[in-house]
């Protein structure tokens, strides 16, 4: 069951990211890859820089916003560079 919430969340995540930037209205496997990477790595680094523990809190969930919208970002960039 945690792993499904992991998924859901990761392509929530990743779906706000790309309305965010403008690259889509629909869910795909773009957005669930950048959740739950950007979910991993800013989660991961925003509970590292604020002395959390690793648990859900408000910086996590920021930081996992924030880690997918820097995801799409350099996915963006590396498909604007092979066209």
């Amino acid at each position: 069951m945690l792993i499904l919430a992991i998924i859901a969340f990761g392509m929530l995540v990743g779906w706000l990211a790309q309305l965010v930037l403008g690259m889509g209205t629909r869910p795909n496997a773009q957005s669930l890859i950048a959740g739950l990477v950007g979910s991993f790595v800013g989660g991961t680094l925003a509970s590292l820089l604020s002395n959390e523990d690793f648990e859900i809190r408000p910086s996590g969930l920021i930081g996992s916003f924030v880690g997918a919208v820097i995801v799409l970002l350099i996915w963006r960039l590396v498909d604007s560079r092979k066209s």
